[in-house]
């Protein structure tokens, strides 16, 4: 594409603001690197998961040199990782990784107000500096530089910044530019749209674009982000529906999005999913995990009132049995009464599992219960004597109770203890993984 290219659409009907998107680079990585007094952009080290009786766990962090020089990547295995002197192996510490993430973005409190600040992961932020920006320099990207060494000399970590008219050309800036520039920073006006994402090819490395977006786009001759724009959004909408307005708007940098709008989701649902710590073949055993996980989420929607009238199960299969079956898994939903009961909810979950369930190996479980009420009571069943629903009930709430005050691991079921049981174990855990405080 050449620079004479001009644009179709008529921006001055758009908003332009300041947004930064900003990313704490390979964040876990970068924290386990300050803390051993390594630089985070030049010490050799892996942040791996833990995974007893599996094949060492997965990387989930790796550094910049550790990708680019040692070829590491995330989710690589450890057994794949390359046998060389120097390369630093560390234990996942979700709290650290947690409390490094709450002293930056507070760094960030001090260039915008919390409206206008929105965490969008653990690793990055949006700002909203549109009307604030002037404060603290002459230019948004004398801003962004400001907060880059403010962060690094707070806490030794290194900030990517894409900067944009809107939320997504900065999404799109720190993609695609900022994370490949010297002073880590890019960005993208309205005007830059037809030179720096036209020519864009591989149209899954733009964000929200994944591989089967991507494939299905070429498909219908799409071949680059200009193709895209060019399309006729009303035909184009007729074909992908309104991910077709959404690809459409975003090939030429729009985005509404207001941040301060307080979104209320039209349906919800609580849930909890696991990748079991080894291959579960025997029935008996993977039923003790899926009570405890139909335990753990009844506990979380009694906590918010609520009664579930729809479940679902999710049971995924082994790498092994996965390439057997050509298929991951299964998902099955169930309309029920509505409950918050453990004891129902335990008995419906194990039903649902018996009826697919045909001898498969497994090694991921996810449990949801959607189609929420409010919960105004124990609804009594024609088929149980109602002291029983009752009593069940108030056990509930005084296992809820004991939780809430001395931790969830304070009362646990028997079966837990069982060999096969998880419970326990995840009730240390943060986000699935580690939450310990030192290194070794």
């Amino acid at each position: 594409m050449e620079n004479a290219i001009t644009t179709e659409y008529d921006y001055s009907k758009e908003k332009r603001g300041v947004f930064f998107l900003i990313d704490s680079k390979s964040f876990y990585a970068s924290v386990e690197n300050v803390e051993r007094g390594f630089n985070p952009l030049k010490g050799d080290l892996v942040v791996m998961s833990e995974q007893a009786n599996t094949n060492g766990g997965l990387v989930l962090a790796a550094s910049p040199t550790a990708k680019k020089d040692l070829g590491i990547s995330n989710v690589m295995r450890q057994r794949d990782l390359p046998d060389v002197h120097g390369l630093f192996i560390a234990h996942p510490r979700m709290n650290n990784y947690i409390a490094e993430n709450l002293k930056i973005n507070n760094i960030y409190r001090q260039y915008t107000d919390d409206i206008n600040l929105l965490p969008y992961s653990i690793d990055e932020s949006i700002l909203d500096v549109t009307h604030s920006w002037r404060l603290f320099g002459k230019t948004p990207e004398e801003v962004a530089f400001k907060i880059q060494k403010q962060v690094r000399a707070e806490t030794g970590v290194y900030l990517t910044v894409g900067i944009g008219d809107t939320p997504v050309l900065a999404k799109i800036a720190l993609d695609i530019e900022a994370k490949h520039t010297k002073n880590l920073t890019g960005i993208w006006h309205y005007e830059d749209v037809p030179t720096k994402l036209w020519p864009i090819t591989k149209l899954d490395d733009v964000w929200s674009i994944g591989s089967r977006t991507a494939h299905k786009l070429e498909v219908m001759g799409i071949h680059s982000m200009y193709d895209l724009a060019h399309q006729d959004p009303y035909q184009f909408r007729a074909k992908m529906g309104l991910v077709g307005e959404q690809l459409f708007a975003l090939s030429w940098g729009i985005d509404r999005t207001d941040m301060a709008e307080v979104v209320v989701p039209k349906s919800k649902s609580y849930s909890n999913s696991q990748v079991l710590p080894r291959d579960y073949k025997r029935k008996e055993e993977i039923e003790i995990v899926v009570r405890e996980m139909a335990d753990q989420v009844a506990t979380r929607i009694r906590s918010h009132k609520k009664q579930t009238c729809l479940v679902s199960l999710f049971i995924g299969y082994s790498f092994a049995e996965s390439e057997r079956q050509g298929s991951h898994g299964f998902r099955k939903q169930q309309r029920i009464d509505p409950t918050n009961d453990t004891r129902k909810l335990m008995a419906i979950m194990v039903a649902l599992f018996e009826k697919h369930w045909h001898g498969e190996v497994i090694r991921n479980i996810g449990i949801d219960y959607g189609g929420l009420i409010e919960d105004t009571g124990v609804q009594l069943d024609l088929f149980e004597q109602p002291e029983k629903s009752i009593k069940s009930n108030k056990i509930d709430q005084v296992v809820d109770e004991i939780r809430k005050r001395f931790g969830t691991t304070a009362l646990m079921r028997a079966m837990s203890k069982e060999k096969s049981g998880t419970a326990i174990n995840r009730a240390s855990l943060v986000g699935g993984h580690n939450g310990g405080n030192s290194y070794e």
